[in-house]
């Protein structure tokens, strides 16, 4: 799909066929991650695939929502501080350069026809005890992926005018 006609077409999904993704989509989503530009290249980031059948009661203490277990994966987003690159006045990048991943996962999924549901309200210390994850380890995102079962609904979106700024802030 076209760049343009891709983002406009991206959607929440908040309904999911039970259909299985097929292996080589799953491995272009997640390449998609893995080519994502990061500050110094630290990759700073790791994703967690997760399949959700029989681990559906689990995935509800993350995030209760019925859908988010509704599609045959899930996707999580973790992050390794640590790892990231820093600024001169000290601000981590790791939360930047994994959320560039994850814009890129989502994007990827809808050219191959899957859906996305980019949830941070989850319960991060469900996340590190369901999936054994060390103190030095952040989740930031998860995303159940999978085949759509619901249509978009129109976007709502601020004027282009309301979000930019020449040369100087203006509130």
């Amino acid at each position: 799909m076209e760049f343009n006609e891709l983002i406009k077409h991206r959607y929440s999904v908040r309904a999911y066929r039970p259909d299985p993704v097929p292996p080589e989509k799953l491995q272009r989503v997640l390449e998609a991650a893995r080519l994502a530009p990061t500050a110094a290249n630290r990759q700073p980031f790791r994703l967690l695939v997760i399949n959700s059948r029989g681990r559906e009661e689990e995935l509800k203490r993350l995030y209760h929502r019925e859908w988010f277990t509704q599609a045959p994966l899930v996707i999580g987003l973790v992050t390794i501080p640590e790892a990231a690159w820093k600024r001169r006045d000290g601000k981590n990048y790791a939360d930047v350069d994994a959320t560039i991943a994850m814009d890129h996962l989502i994007l990827a999924a809808a050219n191959e026809g899957l859906g996305t549901c980019w949830v941070g309200a989850f319960d991060p210390a469900v996340a590190r005890e369901i999936f054994s994850l060390p103190p030095e380890v952040e989740p930031l995102a998860f995303t159940p992926l999978g085949y759509p079962a619901d249509q978009p609904a129109p976007k709502k979106r601020k004027d282009l005018s309301e979000l930019v700024n020449y040369e100087r802030w203006r509130p």
